[in-house]
């Protein structure tokens, strides 16, 4: 069972190796009760249409930091997850990645991509073996390859060459009955931005798929932002609104009431945590994802304690 954040997702070189990194770690697993943490290294290419991936420049934390905190969260009794993600520096989202279909000379390919999304995903893979990580998700919210079925399992056979444990997926909102391969991993996994009022009937076509595919089900990233009208779609980061606490928290808790009548799902990890604590006085302020010392952190903290996932 998974009572999951994601820690200071993407952050940049220098961060996690912090004081304050650890303490804000500390502060999320008294305020929240989670005992479970995915870390996502971050992958940069430079546009949606970009064959290589960067994983070694300032903008993605190091291999030393990284496994510097593992082993902190490790200390800490915590289950460990790591979900190696791609975004791309001119901004554009992951979901857009793509390439023509059929090779075209002096064009980007699907090949050249994949061969590095491999070897970005194997790395980690590697940390993730030799630092006993309990979850590896091969990914997030890739939707324009997700058709690429053929690739997509050699991806995963090549991880499972490097990693010994459970191995999933992250697709997005909408996704989980487009994705063909989920024979090939050990949990069906998806981003859970849903809006008020549409729970119930995402989770029966969610349902579908888990029945299909006889697979345990997680949600690695789901939240709203503390933002009027984030509710009603919280998949979007660029929405423009007022400072709404009550919103936020009142969407955690219909998120919770609706997944805790469903036993299929085995976990969250929620969107998310930053690598430093901020004071309340400050928090209250803030209209983002993170909850910290918002009101949303204590419906987080009342579902986590009843220790149903």
């Amino acid at each position: 069972m998974y009572r999951g954040v994601n820690f200071a997702p993407f952050c940049r070189r220098g961060v996690l190796n912090s004081a304050e990194a650890r303490e804000s770690l500390d502060y999320m697993t008294e305020k929240t009760k989670a005992d479970f943490v995915i870390f996502s290294p971050n992958g940069l290419q430079d546009t949606a249409h970009s064959e290589e991936i960067c994983y070694t420049s300032e903008g993605t934390c190091s291999d030393e930091e990284l496994i510097g905190m593992i082993r902190y969260a490790k200390t800490k009794n915590m289950t460990v997850g790591i979900k190696p993600t791609v975004n791309c520096r001119n901004g554009v989202w992951r979901a857009y990645v793509s390439f023509f279909e059929q090779d075209v000379v002096c064009e980007p390919k699907w090949g050249n991509w994949f061969e590095s999304y491999t070897d970005f995903q194997s790395h980690y893979a590697r940390i993730a073996q030799e630092e006993g990580c309990d979850l590896f998700i091969a990914g997030c919210e890739m939707v324009m390859s997700e058709h690429r079925e053929k690739e997509w399992r050699q991806v995963i056979a090549a991880i499972r060459k490097v990693y010994g444990g459970p191995v999933t997926y992250n697709t997005d909102k909408y996704q989980e009955h487009n994705v063909k391969w989920w024979d090939c991993l050990d949990m069906i996994t998806s981003s859970g931005y849903y809006p008020a009022g549409g729970w119930e009937k995402e989770l029966d076509r969610i349902e579908a798929v888990v029945k299909k595919f006889d697979k345990p089900f997680l949600f690695a990233e789901t939240g709203c932002m503390a933002r009027k009208g984030s509710a009603g779609v919280p998949n979007d980061w660029s929405l423009r609104g007022e400072l709404d606490l009550e919103e936020q928290e009142k969407w955690y808790e219909e998120m919770f009431s609706a997944c805790e009548k469903r036993s299929w799902i085995q976990g969250f990890g929620l969107w998310d945590w930053p690598a430093n604590v901020i004071p309340e006085r400050k928090a209250v302020r803030d209209s983002g994802y993170w909850f910290m010392n918002k009101p949303a952190q204590e419906v987080i903290r009342h579902y986590y304690e009843k220790k149903i996932w």
